[in-house]
């Protein structure tokens, strides 16, 4: 399974650095830097306290309107009785939609989905009693859906939104 995923994430990069754009606004060749929160229902269903969380990602033209971008996010979780840090590497897949909205060219809005796998480390408290296996058996395939919005300062740096079924971002696109 892990060697399945390795290999479709390394086919998604080499298919988006290669595949040329056609005619229309250009959306990769951006570097996004971005910070986020969240909260996650944990172990027993009890709400975890997400520390901050960091992503990054460049985005490539892949086809009119539709980005590839491979990331890496870093985030970790803290309940009563452990903490989690989550390491989602994938390629992230974005279709934009500015000719939709027809909001100018200050603006981007894009829905995207994501596709990777995570890397997990749990660590118990001393005076926990429970599962401690319990993260052991979790699948590192990760998936995450995402709808967002790009406002430009100029043709160099804008600011962005993501929010997604996972942690949401916002952060700086530097091109």
């Amino acid at each position: 399974m892990k060697k399945i995923g390795f290999i479709m994430l390394v086919v998604l990069f080499f298919l988006g650095t290669t595949l040329s754009a056609q005619k229309g606004e250009q959306h990769g060749k951006t570097l996004n830097l971005g910070l986020g929160i969240g909260g996650y229902s944990g172990y027993y269903g009890y709400l975890a306290r997400t520390l901050p969380v960091f992503h990054i990602n460049y985005e490539f033209d892949a086809a009119r309107n539709f980005t590839l971008a491979p990331f890496i996010t870093v985030f970790s979780y803290r309940g009563d009785y452990y903490r989690e840090t989550v390491i989602p590497l994938g390629v992230k897949g974005s279709y934009y939609f500015d000719q939709v909205f027809e909001a100018g060219p200050a603006w981007d809005f894009y829905l995207a989905g994501s596709l990777g796998f995570a890397i997990r480390n749990a660590s118990w408290d001393e005076d926990y009693h429970g599962d401690r296996d319990y993260y052991h058996r979790a699948s590192p395939l990760f998936l995450d859906i995402h709808v967002g919005t790009e406002y430009h300062f100029n043709s160099k740096v804008g600011m962005f939104l993501d929010l997604s079924s996972g942690v949401s971002t916002i952060g700086l696109a530097i091109r």
